[in-house]
């Protein structure tokens, strides 16, 4: 989508949380919130407002010439 779409100005990308605390991912951490967190290397859960941050900015004028990425947000588990 992002080729289709580039010459109209429209940019296409994808934001990848990663385990964000949040009421959807609260009974994971009850079960296996250890083995969880110890899987991030930022040792931590992200926060909503982290994922909002990227979102903005892809959103903003500094994103302008960002199109076809993904961003994993997820304190680097994907980089494991």
């Amino acid at each position: 989508m992002a080729l289709e779409y580039a010459a109209a100005g429209i940019r296409v990308n994808a934001v990848c949380p990663g385990f964000i605390e949040t009421r959807m991912t609260a009974g994971a951490m009850q079960r296996r919130g250890e083995r969880i967190i110890a899987g991030i290397p930022a040792g931590r859960l992200g926060q909503p407002e982290e994922i909002a941050e990227m979102v903005v900015w892809l959103l903003s004028d500094r994103a302008s010439y960002v199109t076809g990425a993904a961003y994993n947000v997820d304190g680097g588990w994907m980089a494991v």
